[in-house]
């Protein structure tokens, strides 16, 4: 597991006030000081809360939303659904989360995507994909532990992609591609599964 970014509630709190801003102000400390403005706090603090640039605020967004997906996930009934049900319910409640910030959800995708930023960009997927299967109750540690992880890192990372270009108001069009994301992936799975019973039962008598 990766290691998380500092936490704290005054950096939590820093990264909500400063949301309602960067849709004009970009992941700026512009923004991070109109947020702190807002909550009564000395704006010349976000220097001492975020040391390093656009980034590394990104990078912390992404971790408090990781931890408000998981606290969501928790209040709901897990016991009823099975595995690929929980990680649907992550996904989508990560997209209920950021719904009312779009643009600053598209502009931190612009942040990450900077050629330098390729190192806070793996972590953070890491970690979210990483929360999302946690959270969801899976504890493999085998190579599945691997696997799994880079699947579902391609899922939601072209899930996100689409969520950022359709502008219907609400994530049903979204949900509806990661649901036939998630199925491709089952029947691919299935099907790998069954050849992988067959050659098991017809490499023996071959090799007699």
């Amino acid at each position: 597991m990766i290691a998380p970014p500092e936490r704290s509630a005054e950096r939590d709190a820093a990264l909500a006030a400063m949301l309602p801003h960067v849709a004009r102000l970009g992941w700026t400390r512009a923004a991070l000081r109109a947020g702190l403005v807002d909550i009564g706090a000395d704006p010349l603090h976000g220097e001492v809360l975020f040391a390093g640039g656009a980034a590394e605020l990104v990078e912390a967004w992404i971790d408090l939303a990781d931890r408000r997906m998981e606290a969501a996930l928790a209040a709901h009934d897990l016991a009823a659904l099975h595995l690929g049900q929980r990680v649907r319910l992550a996904v989508a409640l990560r997209l209920a989360e950021a719904r009312p910030w779009r643009e600053a959800v598209r502009r931190a995708a612009a942040v990450l995507a900077l050629p330098g930023n390729a190192r806070p960009a793996t972590r953070a997927l890491a970690r979210t994909v990483d929360a999302i299967w946690y959270a969801a109750g899976d504890r493999s540690a085998d190579w599945a532990w691997y696997s799994k992880r880079l699947i579902l890192g391609a899922i939601t990372t072209s899930t996100l992609l689409f969520w950022l270009h359709d502008d219907s108001g609400d994530d049903a069009a979204a949900l509806a591609f990661l649901d036939r994301r998630l199925a491709d992936h089952a029947r691919f799975h299935r099907a790998q599964r069954r050849c992988g019973e067959l050659l098991s039962r017809w490499l023996p008598g071959e090799a007699a």
